[in-house]
């Protein structure tokens, strides 16, 4: 298939956007892991990581479709606040006294969850100066 590398997925519909491939990435490791959590945490602690992470991810779609500037920078907002709420979520999950992921999986999720917040607040940052 084209694009696609050994072991590697196609991911030529990501329009080639590091934000999109990144928060892609992110999606994919976090459905991983919530799946395994406890019973007791699934439909409280998981359900809201992911719905953190997929609203994330249809803001930014819907930031592509904006009509203006300023419906851009609304959604891209919104995305940011999903991604607040994430990082918080996560920092939970990684409490001593529940232990749903290990501090090496905290460390990696951080730093993906840093580089999406790098890309958006440079996204941001574009249609901030479209907009004066």
């Amino acid at each position: 298939m084209a694009g696609e590398q050994r072991g590697q997925p196609d991911r030529s519909w990501a329009g080639e956007s590091p934000l999109f491939v990144r928060t892609y990435d992110l999606l994919l490791w976090l459905t991983g892991r919530v799946s395994n959590f406890p019973k007791a945490h699934r439909f409280r602690l998981a359900q809201r990581i992911e719905n953190a992470a997929f609203g994330l991810h249809e803001r930014l779609l819907r930031a592509t479709r904006a009509g203006s500037p300023k419906a851009t920078m609304r959604l891209l907002l919104e995305a940011d606040v999903e991604l607040d709420k994430l990082r918080f979520y996560i920092r939970m999950a990684a409490e001593p006294t529940l232990k749903l992921i290990t501090p090496r999986q905290y460390e990696h999720v951080s730093r993906m969850i840093v580089e999406v917040g790098r890309l958006l607040g440079g996204w941001m940052k574009k249609v901030k100066g479209e907009k004066a």
